[in-house]
């Protein structure tokens, strides 16, 4: 009965040890931006950690029950805490980096420990075979446990915070256990237990009050307070507001001001309109919050838009919240509007190719991993020419021509490689900077001159429009290759670009 409980606190290590490092990667991409190489380096980290501990247990010859104990506790004191230490960690210091991968080392190499300590304990009762057998099929189900319900019910669900809390209970549970199981293998069992049941509490009670800690430490990350907080099953939405100015935040990362977005969305919207031969059937990629969709509905003529994003839990915030419905006129409401929630890539992959889009608007997140990548490649526009009507035109978000030049180089070159006609141009958003854009269709003849009459705007007119397609010294093409779906070009291109600098440090 013992060896079968102790072989569960197994299965319990080893979903543990996952979902620490699934959170650990997800915290780095949430406090240090979503980067390809941010999430290799933390893996890589973990992993190299775990093979520390593994390395370092056969140093462990005497009180092996104790150590294992030892293990558990700094696991649950360092894994359990480790996102709320990081959130307030990332508000006051200047860099969270050191803090973060001290955690990784020391969590990853508690963790690594374990698994060689528990087989050398199991090694008393049954045969070496039979004993490597069952924890490595154990540590194997644990991470599968973990890699499941990490995505699909810890994060939407619990959050960063009270995951944390909740495995560490874990961990400190499994030490309890194991200081009444083992005490008569143990030095001073009693101290070790009291010790475990004392982080077990602090960790219960942590988890209790999970919502107010997880608020506290996500308010520490903004300027502004934090008014609204949803996490869907695809990501994190936050609302902040200072005075007069809303702003929407995804996964931490800024995603419009009330103060400006009409800027960004006049400049994507209205020379794609103004270009096209006709607007009657319009496509939005993307833009979930509803604002692309407002200036394509104020468009004479516009008698149907389907809108594609992949989370229902965005554009369902911005189809009821009465602050953000102000924002966007209420356009979820307008009966020419019909939602879908899927994927961009597999909607056009599995949409009829006719009748084509007269206006296409692409309004997707930022090409920072190879999921977002995929959208930007060759083959997607390929894909999206395809569903362009006889004198369609596209509108593509495309990143900053002066904070990421070479993603925004990028974007262009494989529009171009894609078989379209595109032209480049930008526009002053000053909550961003600079921002970039891509017009593009089968045969298109040059910039737009004259806006469609009729929609009111706050920003382009038409002596303005001419110059959104002229470019400064700093801003002129630099060289690049096209994104591809086998080498995500475009997704080294952006991490580059933001770890360089602006273009005049290139």
């Amino acid at each position: 009965m013992r060896d079968g409980l102790l072989l569960v606190c197994v299965f319990v290590i080893a979903t543990c040890g996952l979902v620490y490092e699934l959170l650990s990667a997800t915290l780095a991409s949430y406090l240090l931006g979503d980067s390809v190489t941010q999430f290799s380096l933390v893996i890589g980290v973990y992993l190299s950690a775990m093979g520390l501990g593994s390395y370092l247990s056969k140093g462990v010859e005497r009180h092996i029950y104790d150590r294992f104990v030892d293990a558990q506790i700094a696991v649950a004191v360092f894994g359990g805490l480790a996102a709320p230490v990081l959130f307030f960690a990332f508000a006051h210091l200047e860099t969270v980096r050191p803090v973060l991968f001290g955690i990784l080392i020391v969590v990853g190499t508690m963790v690594g420990l374990e698994i060689p300590l528990v087989l050398r304990i199991l090694r008393e009762r049954a045969s070496l075979r039979e004993v490597v057998a069952r924890v490595l099929a154990l540590d194997y189900l644990g991470a599968l446990a973990a890699s499941v319900a990490f995505p699909l019910a810890l994060l939407p669900y619990l959050g960063l915070t009270r995951t944390s809390l909740l495995f560490g209970a874990f961990n400190a549970a499994v030490a309890v256990y194991c200081t009444f199981a083992f005490a008569g293998h143990m030095h001073r069992p009693r101290a070790r237990r009291a010790t475990a049941l004392a982080v077990l509490v602090v960790l219960v009670i942590g988890f209790g009050a999970g919502g107010r800690v997880e608020a506290e430490g996500e308010q520490a990350l903004y300027d502004a307070p934090v008014i609204f907080t949803r996490k869907t099953a695809y990501q994190r939405l936050t609302l902040t507001r200072y005075r007069g100015d809303l702003r929407l935040y995804i996964n931490g990362n800024l995603q419009f001001s009330s103060m400006d977005e009409y800027r960004y969305h006049e400049a994507l919207v209205h020379p794609a309109m103004a270009a096209a031969r006709a607007r009657e059937r319009v496509l939005v990629l993307g833009g979930g919050d509803g604002m692309a969709l407002r200036e394509i509905l104020r468009h004479p003529g516009v008698e149907h838009v389907d809108l594609v994003d992949l989370d229902p839990g965005m554009t369902q915030l911005f189809a009821d919240n009465e602050l953000l419905r102000a924002l966007n006129a209420a356009a979820f409401d307008d009966p020419r509007v019909t939602v879908v929630h899927d994927d961009a890539f597999n909607f056009l992959r599995t949409r009829p190719e006719a009748p084509g889009y007269d206006v296409v608007i692409v309004d997707l997140p930022d090409p920072n991993n190879f999921s977002l990548g995929k959208l930007y490649s060759r083959t997607f526009y390929r894909t999206l020419a395809r569903h362009l009507a006889e004198g369609g035109v596209v509108a593509i978000q495309a990143s900053s021509p002066y904070l990421t030049p070479r993603a925004f180089w990028c974007i262009l070159r494989t529009v171009k490689a894609a078989g379209l006609d595109a032209l480049p141009y930008h526009a002053l958003v000053p909550s961003f900077g600079e921002w970039g854009f891509v017009l593009a269709g089968h045969r298109l003849e040059g910039p737009p001159v004259r806006l469609v009459e009729g929609p009111p705007r706050r920003f382009l007119d038409d002596d303005l429009l001419p110059t959104l397609f002229e470019f400064p010294v700093d801003l002129r093409p630099v060289d690049v290759e096209v994104n591809r779906l086998e080498d995500q070009q475009l997704v080294h291109y952006y991490e580059r670009d933001l770890a360089s600098g602006p273009a005049g440090g290139i």
